[in-house]
């Protein structure tokens, strides 16, 4: 299923805006997916790192609290795919319907 999202464009003498349906191809989602995804690799272990320091510095140093705060860390900091895809998605709005 192709990844679409509508985005409101103003048009001249009118109130209300024109809802404008971009769709992402097959081959820009799976780009973003794979950039995505290397993306949060990354970042977790970024975490499971930063997590150790934080159970260190705090005197809480056990692998269960290393991992809650690694997720906790990773949750605030995640893009999710979504957010990929809709970028992505206004991105080629943008260039569809420059002023």
């Amino acid at each position: 299923m192709v990844f679409s999202k509508t985005f409101p464009r103003t048009v001249a003498g009118s109130n209300y805006p024109l809802w404008e349906e971009v769709f992402l191809t097959a081959d820009e989602e799976k780009q973003l997916e794979e950039q995505c995804r290397t993306e949060n690799f990354r970042m977790m272990d970024e975490c499971l790192q930063d997590g150790k320091v934080l159970a260190i510095k705090n005197g809480i140093n056990t692998d269960e609290n290393r991992v809650r705060l690694a997720i906790a860390l990773f949750e605030k900091r995640a893009s999710h795919l979504v957010f990929w895809k809709e970028s992505k998605a206004k991105e080629k709005f943008d260039e569809k319907y420059k002023h």
